[in-house]
């Protein structure tokens, strides 16, 4: 491709257009047992997404873990679009935190892209002594080489926001990225943009509080996330918190691919809002909200509002689209974000969720529905759960969408997810006018596993995606 680069693409259009951006023929999925009943160990799942290929939507490699109950949840590269300009830089090495143990596995997938390998595993006790963290969460590469884990807590289960490096050649824990004695009370996601000297990150809960599941007390008594968190890039000190409120949780945080973009947005679960960031004229950063998914009136449901529950989020590498899914209500929407203030919704697509006809919920006020929508079936499989995690092709013509949140809060939302396994969805994407389709030939089961029905979660190209790669 290019004698003098590194990984990954010189500018986010590149990548969507580039001639050398082939279409998708494998992803990698972690896949979880923890709060299944069934005692094995995680592993990591290479699927093949080619159409052309005799094993199309079939789980092609498994990659287990040796031990129980990690929880494996979102991954990183040791190398991205970052380091383009390196050309000592492989992206080789997938980073692989565990939300529940604290490990962090380092997989190699240079040796074999459809039969990745344990490379190094960093024991918690690493980032217990030389960061006092704990359940690290978001990983991504980063210029230097080094790798930036964001953690959700401290080693006894408290909330802490901080990070953790890695070494990019060795992956030895360095320490904590964060200078000073401000750290914020929460973690969980981060984006930077260093042409804006910005890093921003988000809030989810207290450990020890939402290990086991969701107690709306917690909120109240403010175990669980309401800010955005700014952060000096040069300096590593944390600068700014923007406060969304009680309630909001935001959780996934996207920028704009632009790396000369000063604005990004934020999902927030439980709020179900959707919140543009940007740095106002004085040079510190606001927020304000431009979308909300209305709670619907309920009845046979834990609580008499059920909100949408906005899990994950993503961003077209052109910047015109913003993806988002309701993983309670059981949509995907599709917003043309050209104008950032005023996203417009162009695509909605309904896959399951907790509102469909003939279940326990009945709605009794909807102000976007006039009826409740049909349960989700394909194959002749009626899938269980809501959707959740979301990955776009670089092209942004497929969005590939799993199922399983966080396993204790699928047992306790979807208890049907937990005995039947997760599924992953393929959507085709109208990228002229907007628009979603379910592709009605592509469903891989994961209830149908080896060793039993299986929670999978975050999807991941071999090559970088819209949720992995940073340009600076």
């Amino acid at each position: 491709q290019c004698g003098a680069c590194g990984p990954g693409y010189a500018t986010p259009l590149d990548a969507m257009k580039g001639k050398y951006c082939p279409r998708e023929e494998i992803v990698y999925l972690p896949c979880i047992y923890r709060n299944t009943g069934i005692e094995k160990p995680d592993y990591l799942a290479t699927v093949d997404v080619d159409p052309k290929s005799p094993h199309y939507c079939q789980v092609i490699h498994r990659l287990p873990m040796p031990n129980l109950k990690d929880e494996l949840h979102h991954s990183g590269w040791n190398a991205c679009s970052s380091c383009f300009g390196d050309a000592t830089k492989r992206r080789n090495r997938l980073i692989l935190p565990s939300l529940i143990s604290s490990r962090i596995y380092v997989v190699d997938v240079g040796t074999d892209l459809r039969a990745p390998r344990i490379h190094k595993i960093v024991e918690p006790v690493e980032l217990f002594w030389k960061g006092n963290v704990a359940n690290p969460h978001t990983s991504h590469c980063l210029g230097s080489g080094e790798i930036l884990i964001s953690c959700l807590g401290d080693p006894s289960g408290n909330g802490k926001g901080g990070f953790i490096l890695l070494d990019g050649e060795t992956f030895e824990v360095k320490g904590n990225w964060e200078n000073g004695e401000k750290v914020p009370p929460l973690g969980y996601d981060f984006w930077y943009q260093p042409r804006h000297n910005v890093l921003m990150s988000t809030e989810w809960g207290a450990p020890k509080v939402l290990a086991d599941g969701f107690n709306l007390a917690d909120v109240e008594r403010g175990h669980y996330g309401r800010r955005i968190n700014v952060w000096d890039w040069s300096t590593h000190t944390y600068i700014q918190a923007i406060d969304l409120g009680k309630g909001s949780i935001p959780l996934e945080i996207r920028f704009l691919h632009n790396p000369d973009a000063a604005e990004g947005f934020v999902g927030c679960a439980l709020s179900s809002a959707v919140h543009r960031l940007y740095k106002t004229e004085k040079g510190d950063w606001a927020a304000e909200k431009v979308i909300e998914v209305p709670s619907k009136k309920v009845q046979g449901w834990l609580l008499p509002d059920m909100p949408g529950l906005i899990t994950d989020i993503l961003i077209s590498l052109d910047d015109r689209f913003l993806y988002f899914s309701n993983w309670l209500h059981g949509d995907i929407r599709q917003y043309d974000i050209s104008n950032t203030r005023k996203p417009k919704l162009v695509g909605q697509v309904f896959l399951g969720g907790s509102i469909t006809k003939g279940g326990p919920v009945t709605v009794v006020e909807d102000k976007e529905l006039q009826c409740q929508p049909e349960p989700f079936v394909i194959k002749g499989k009626r899938v269980p759960g809501g959707p959740q995690m979301i990955q776009l092709s670089l092209d942004g013509k497929r969005l590939y969408v799993s199922s399983s949140l966080y396993s204790a809060w699928d047992k306790q939302f979807y208890p049907d997810l937990v005995k039947e396994g997760s599924v992953m969805l393929q959507i085709d994407v109208d990228t002229e006018r907007g628009g979603l389709k379910v592709n009605k030939n592509f469903i891989v089961d994961f209830g149908k596993e080896p060793d039993g029905p299986v929670l999978a979660h975050e999807i991941r190209y071999p090559g970088g995606d819209t949720t992995s790669d940073i340009w600076i």
